[in-house]
């Protein structure tokens, strides 16, 4: 028992020689300083939370090192020498600790005990700054007891969304990947964890009356073991809704120690009432605004009419009617010669009355790209739009297309990401996301994320649609075949003229011989429905040039410039097959005309 006491005795009195104890002590008073810097400069700089662990992973290599070293080597008047045994150190020139060192020693240990007590207890009263850098806000429970008021309970779950989406420093979810947790079995760290995000927004509408609304709001830190951050009651005047959504904005930024910057206090800070009927009557409009059918596109229409007649001064009335009425005309209900002028004739009202207002400015970049072709304009609305709201997911995926077809990938690829981190359980942001990843030639992912949007929307034309655009050069030909009889089925359905039979002798080439035999039969099948009027020719050009047959997909491209298809914009991003026309003379000058850049070869 001695001799193991003198052994460690010894071991002890040779680490105290040989500095190894003071060096460690100063090498880890420095260490959790600078590891408490960075818990609380990296999130500020937008450094991913992966950073710090890094960080304090090589700390504590460094500390094994600083031990080696220090066992190692002296640092003496003449220079870093290796450390002699004790044996063989005359007892006259063994060193001593000075009063300086010892200081110094001591220190490091008083700061790295303060610094730990300091977070302990702080820890137990407020968040780290930087701590919850994503949150989603779950769907508002209805406690009425009357579900027809369902509406204004998911009005409000969507406009605090919205306002919460203006903070630079969050990570927002979606509005429709929020919504899609609704009545969920899923526990608040099982949602988080598929999510990625560190806190949960959870409300509670109590009750509901002609003039006023009960409101419960809370955040709960889902990273980690849950916990309670923050609840309150409000009880809110209808026509100071729209006030009531920035204060727990700014309520809810306090708690979690989100720094606000000047413009987002600004934007926060605007006082609007609001006539409660025309509130009312917008939150009813939304309800029809995801159906592109024409009587509930006609419905949003009437509501939002009604809604202007009782606060004509509200800018999101107009916002919402330009939507409806690009709806009607993507969908072919009404003329384009009839509602493009009301689109923009709604969209300038909006921005007169609002020149913030998100919406108003990424419909101004839609219409910009996709029917004017300017480039500039359609860039600079969507920049707006994102400094606004950096969390808006639609903005910056179609940003993202629009510098696909700027040829610019690399920033394209980055606003790609960010909008499906914002939205990923949102259908027609896999959709768009997943057109970016093939201009980014990924056809694999792309084809996990189209996959994705068809699960959650099996019947969506374009979800379907996209699927097989993402097979098609993955040469995943079984795939690309089956979404075929989708598209025929709805570009067919006006006139009739699909029919099983006809398919099942597709099928039957199909197993026979192959893919492209099959699609040569398709192929007839579309150009009937071309001819008829029920194809554009930007789309027509794309059954072409998968068919392999590249003048008829020139001729369909030079008709798409005359008539200013939308879909010409994209032909040369390198999300549809038309890399063999990127030499054609015709290809070129339609881009020249368009004042495209050239892709790369």
């Amino acid at each position: 028992m001695s001799t193991n006491s003198n052994k460690i005795s010894q071991f002890w009195k040779e680490l105290k020689r040989r500095s190894v104890l003071r060096s460690l002590a100063v090498y880890a008073g420095s260490a959790f300083v600078f590891l408490e810097a960075s818990t609380i400069i990296f999130p500020r700089w937008g450094f991913p939370d992966w950073t710090i662990d890094l960080v304090l992973y090589l700390l504590i290599l460094g500390g094994f090192i600083t031990i080696v070293v220090a066992w190692i080597f002296d640092i003496t008047p003449e220079g870093v020498q290796k450390t002699k045994p004790a044996d063989e150190v005359p007892g006259s020139e063994r060193p001593t600790d000075s009063k300086a060192w010892k200081a110094a020693t001591y220190i490091s240990l008083v700061v790295i005990v303060a610094l730990i007590t300091f977070n302990v207890v702080t820890s137990t009263k407020t968040n780290k700054t930087g701590s919850i850098q994503s949150l989603i806000i779950l769907p508002f429970d209805n406690f009425t007891g009357a579900d027809s008021l369902d509406y204004f309970v998911s009005g409000m779950h969507s406009s605090l969304i919205t306002d919460m989406q203006q903070i630079s420093a969050l990570r927002v979810i979606g509005r429709t990947t929020a919504n899609s947790f609704k009545g969920t079995d899923l526990s608040l760290t099982q949602i988080a964890s598929k999510l990625k995000v560190d806190a949960a927004v959870e409300g509670a509408i109590s009750f509901l009356g002609k003039d006023s609304v009960c409101v419960q709001i809370g955040v709960i830190r889902s990273k980690g073991e849950e916990k309670q951050l923050w609840v309150e009651d409000f009880r809110v005047a209808k026509d100071q809704i729209l006030n009531f959504y920035s204060d727990v904005t700014k309520k809810i930024s306090e708690e979690i120690n989100i720094v606000l910057t000047p413009e987002e206090e600004r934007l926060l800070a605007q006082s609007r009432t609001v006539n409660r009927e025309a509130y009312d009557a917008y939150l009813r409009s939304q309800q029809y605004w995801g159906d592109l059918s024409k009587e509930s596109l006609n419905k949003a229409r009437e509501y939002l009419n009604s809604a202007i007649e009782k606060d004509p001064n509200w800018a999101p009335l107009y916002a919402g009617l330009a939507q409806v009425w690009l709806g009607l005309a993507q969908m072919g209900y009404v003329s384009p010669e009839i509602a493009i002028p009301e689109v923009y004739k709604n969209l300038n009202k909006a921005l007169e009355l609002d020149p913030d207002h998100t919406d108003a400015h990424y419909l101004n970049a839609l219409m910009a790209y996709l029917a004017e072709w300017n480039w500039e304009k359609a860039e600079n609305e969507f920049l707006k739009a994102i400094a606004i709201n950096p969390n808006d997911s639609y903005s910056r995926i179609f940003y993202a297309h629009l510098l696909y077809i700027l040829q610019r990938p690399n920033e394209a690829a980055v606003q790609a990401r960010l909008a499906y981190e914002l939205d990923p359980l949102n259908p027609q942001i896999l959709i768009t996301y997943s057109y970016a990843l093939l201009c980014a030639h990924d056809c694999e992912t792309a084809m996990i994320q189209a996959e994705k949007a068809v699960e959650i929307d099996p019947e969506s034309f374009g979800a379907n649609n996209q699927l097989g655009q993402a097979a098609f050069p993955c040469k995943d030909y079984d795939k690309a075949f089956e979404t075929e009889k989708f598209n025929l089925q709805v570009y067919s359905y006006s006139t009739g003229q699909f029919d099983e039979d006809t398919w099942n002798e597709f099928e039957m080439t199909y197993k026979e011989k192959g893919y492209f035999a099959a699609y040569e039969e398709i192929l007839h099948q579309y150009e009937v429905l071309y001819k008829k009027g029920f194809i554009n020719p930007g789309v027509m050009a794309i059954f072409y040039i998968t068919g392999n047959k590249q003048d008829k997909a020139m001729d369909c491209l030079v008709k798409g410039y005359e008539i200013h298809d939308p879909q010409m914009p994209y032909i040369a991003t390198g999300g549809y097959p038309f890399d063999s026309l990127y030499d054609n003379p015709r290809f070129i000058d339609i881009l020249e005309k368009m004042n495209l850049p050239l892709p790369e070869k």
